[in-house]
């Protein structure tokens, strides 16, 4: 990862940006990463369970079909708090951890959980399909309960570009993808609020969402 990148974050509080730094160097696949050993790392005195954005900045647009063929816009969901993560389907551990999580805080948010949005982008143009897309939310327990969104190389690698999303293939693997796995917490506003690491604690997510949709 080059200091041109890095510093190109610098909206971020010192102890969200160590956390990005960290997961940007990681991937899925391999042997442990920094990705699945980070600690989430909360702002010193914020209010936030994640760590903090400071100060929080409009996240930028994201527009593609999900799984299913329809069309999303991030901005539908103003007035919800959103949380957008960037995985694929044939990922072996980080991505089925960070669903896994996602799955927990939603169950432990009860009725609230109908507050909360559920976005994953796509870093596997090639392997993430509706047909594998289906049979990953089904395995993980997630059909229905949260949006997949997939495209072509070009529609997903503008999006990559955007949120500062590393996607490239691994050398370990032909199925296997290198990619940031990072959470970003938005706010009711549209402004991403908070950052979770790929092993992020569920009770985390349960703490951020009323604060988010305010």
């Amino acid at each position: 990862m080059n200091r041109k990148r890095i510093t190109s974050l610098g909206w971020l509080s010192s102890a969200s940006l160590a956390v990005l730094v960290a997961l940007l160097l990681g991937g899925c696949g391999g042997s442990q990463s920094s990705a699945e050993t980070a600690q989430p790392a909360a702002t010193e005195g914020g209010r936030y369970s994640g760590g903090e954005a400071k100060p929080p900045k409009l996240a930028a647009p994201l527009v593609l079909h999900d799984s299913l063929g329809h069309l999303v816009n991030l901005e539908e969901y103003r007035g919800k708090a959103v949380l957008v993560t960037f995985i694929y389907t044939h990922c072996p551990d980080v991505c089925p951890l960070i669903v896994s999580h996602l799955k927990t805080a939603q169950a432990l948010l009860g009725p609230k959980a109908k507050r909360l949005q559920i976005v994953a982008v796509s870093t596997d143009p090639r392997g993430d399909t509706p047909k594998t897309v289906a049979a990953f939310l089904k395995a993980h327990g997630m059909t229905g309960r949260m949006r997949y969104l997939i495209g072509n190389r070009g529609e997903l690698g503008r999006v990559w570009k955007d949120w500062n999303i590393v996607a490239k293939p691994a050398k370990a693997g032909r199925d296997l993808v290198e990619h940031s796995a990072l959470v970003y917490g938005i706010a009711a506003n549209g402004k991403i609020t908070t950052l979770y690491p790929a092993n992020f604690n569920p009770s985390q997510i349960v703490h951020d969402v009323p604060l988010l949709e305010r």
